[in-house]
């Protein structure tokens, strides 16, 4: 196969095909997104049989439990996709929204629209859910879309690919709306980033090694999120309880995910009365706690604990390790935050309101909680319907990326006649 012919060709069929859905209504694109989930539900059978297939290559490759997790498709995970499908066609649609219109003194009267970005490539590795959440997300919000997944999940992105394109031709729309990259050459992904005639926006979802080498290389602009070095502060002030739950579930919910707890930074003036209990909960769910000294002596005798080195406090695990910092109170929580974070997502766990507005205000992430797990940092949990990533950029798009983080605003005058004096 020629990579760059048919890199460009697939860039020159989504071009065209943007053009083609700018002029659809909502309805149209809702209804390719019902058509789409009911699709998924009744392939359920055939998702599930392609996904094995990778699963299988995936165990053969030696990839380790994290990357199988977020590889793996079930019944609930099929369903899942068909459900944030539905969410984001009852979602508003942000295209043509019209806001700030304002007269000026010249009688000019000018406000801004809403629009799609136009073609996006998404780069993603191992779970296929993205497949699905990615093409919603860019029907909805008007932008034809170039999916890339990782070679370990061709088998299920293809199946996917393939409900998509049904959906969109039972709407009436094109199917290159929405093209699946059907090689797994590394070369591919080379082609997509420089392609500035075709692409508009890149966005990389995978591990750090992956965005850095897009965001390195790529000629496109880039939506980007590093990793998720994520934090739960629990604050002298914590409730007991609330503390624990929070805590427990912040880590354990799920362990290969971006928005999973990396660190659990502890007040000392708690630390006595709520570690031991947390770390038993740990311990029973096979957590590796890494700790410093303070946290450590706590825990001596009580459960088995690992010295925390530097390079934990920077580290993203996507696995069932915790590492474990006592602080004496917010500043110093906060400084290693400060230090440390990947601006993604914060907590604090506490009953002073005065602390939590302190928090909420100093600390810079792209999501930052009170009293709530980290697990919430999520489009669907957000309303969003689905998200297409998490962005950690400052600019544009930030947090969970939804429809309006897939569109621009032009500026419209509405004019009489006039001119210029």
């Amino acid at each position: 196969m020629d990579i760059k012919h048919y890199m460009t060709q697939l860039g020159q069929q989504a071009r065209q095909a943007s053009r083609v859905l700018a002029r659809a209504n909502s309805n149209q694109k809702n209804a390719a997104l019902n058509a789409i989930a009911d699709l998924l539900m009744n392939s359920m059978d055939t998702l599930l049989a392609e996904n094995n297939k990778d699963l299988e290559a995936g165990k053969a490759r030696g990839l380790d439990d994290a990357l199988l997790d977020r590889l793996a498709l079930n019944q609930e995970r099929v369903a899942g996709m068909a459900e944030g499908l539905r969410q984001i066609a009852a979602l508003p649609d942000p295209v043509g929204e019209v806001s700030d219109m304002h007269y000026q003194p010249s009688g000019l009267q000018i406000g801004k629209m809403r629009v799609p970005l136009g073609v996006i490539g998404i780069i993603y590795e191992s779970r296929p859910n993205v497949t699905a959440d990615a093409a919603a997300l860019c029907m909805k919000s008007g932008n034809a879309a170039i999916l890339r997944g990782g070679s370990e999940a061709i088998h299920s992105n293809q199946a996917i690919a393939g409900c998509i394109k049904q959906g969109l031709v039972q709407a009436g729309l094109p199917e290159e709306i929405v093209q699946v990259v059907e090689t797994t050459d590394r070369e591919a992904v080379g082609e997509l980033i420089t392609m500035q005639d075709y692409v508009d926006v890149i966005v990389p979802r995978g591990g750090k090694g992956l965005i850095e080498r897009i965001s390195g290389n790529a000629r496109v602009p880039v939506i980007k999120h590093l990793n998720g070095i994520c934090h739960v502060y629990i604050d002298g002030k914590a409730d007991h309880k609330k503390a624990i739950d929070v805590a427990y579930n912040a880590k354990t919910h799920r362990y290969g995910v971006c928005n999973a707890m990396e660190t659990l930074l502890i007040d000392a003036a708690i630390v006595d009365a709520v570690l031991p209990e947390l770390a038993q909960k740990y311990q029973q769910e096979g957590v590796e706690l890494r700790c410093c000294e303070r946290s450590a002596a706590v825990l001596n005798g009580l459960v088995e604990t690992v010295p925390a080195t530097e390079e934990d406090w920077d580290t993203e695990y996507l696995a069932p390790i915790l590492s474990i910092r006592v602080v004496d109170g917010i500043d110093a929580a906060m400084e290693h935050i400060f230090q440390h974070s990947s601006g993604h997502t914060e907590s604090i766990i506490t009953e002073d309101f005065t602390l939590a507005r302190r928090f909420l205000a100093e600390v810079d992430s792209s999501s930052v909680m009170v009293n709530a797990s980290t697990r919430f940092a999520d489009g669907f949990e957000y309303g969003l319907g689905a998200e297409i990533g998490i962005s950690t950029d400052k600019i544009h798009a930030r947090g969970p990326v939804g429809l309006e983080g897939l569109t621009s605003q032009k500026y419209i005058v509405l004019g009489d006649g006039h001119i210029r004096q």
